[in-house]
C-alpha cells in the first residue's frame, strides 16, 4: 500500500500530491523489468528529481544462487548494482519531461564492502547528482545490510526512445 502526502507547505492544497512510497506493482508500473530481473520490492523513500530509499529482500529461491555460490550463497556484485540502477531508474523516469526508456549507461567508483546473503534485507539510497537535457543522469548509489554499507558508486544513465513502450 502506497502513501501520499500533500507538500507540507502548501496552505491552499493547490500543490500536487507528492507519492512518497511505491508498492511492487506501482514500480512495475514505472519499471520494465519483470522476473527474473526485477530487483526492487518496494519503494520506502521518494523525494521527487533527487533521490529514492529502494528495498530488496534477499532469499535463497533466486535463481542466481544455483550457482552463485552451492553451499555458501552470495548475492552477485552486479545484480547489487542492478538493484541500485533500478532505483534510479524510478527517480530518473519520474522527472517530469523525461520521455523514453531509462537504460544504465555507465558505473565508476563501485566498490563492494561486504557481501549481501539470503535472509539479508538490501536498501538502497539513489541520490541524483546531474541531469543534461533531460537524456542523461548521473547518481550517487549506496546498498546497505543492517546500516552496514554493501556496495556504493556512481550511476550513470541514458533516456532512449522506446519503439514497443513499457510493458503493461
Amino acid at each position: 500500500m502506497s502513501t501520499d502526502t500533500v507538500d507540507i507547505d502548501s496552505t491552499d492544497g493547490t500543490n500536487p500530491v507528492i507519492k512518497r512510497e511505491y508498492s511492487a506493482a506501482e514500480i512495475y508500473a514505472i519499471l520494465p523489468h519483470r522476473y527474473p530481473f526485477a530487483l526492487v520490492d518496494r519503494i520506502i523513500d521518494y523525494v521527487p528529481a533527487k533521490r529514492a530509499v529502494g528495498i530488496k529482500n534477499i532469499t535463497l529461491n533466486e535463481p542466481q544462487f544455483q550457482g552463485h555460490f552451492p553451499g555458501q550463497p552470495i548475492m552477485p556484485g552486479v545484480l547489487i548494482v542492478e538493484a541500485m540502477a533500478q532505483v534510479g531508474g524510478v527517480v530518473l523516469s519520474q522527472i517530469p519531461g523525461v520521455n523514453g526508456l531509462c537504460v544504465f549507461a555507465g558505473i565508476d567508483k563501485v566498490r563492494f564492502r561486504r557481501p549481501v546473503v539470503p535472509g539479508d534485507r538490501l536498501v538502497m539510497t539513489v541520490e541524483l547528482l546531474a541531469i543534461k537535457r533531460l537524456r542523461f543522469g548521473k547518481m550517487y548509489a549506496r546498498a546497505e545490510v543492517d546500516g552496514q554499507l554493501a556496495c556504493e558508486g556512481e550511476l550513470m544513465f541514458s533516456v532512449v526512445e522506446s519503439a514497443a513502450g513499457r510493458p503493461s
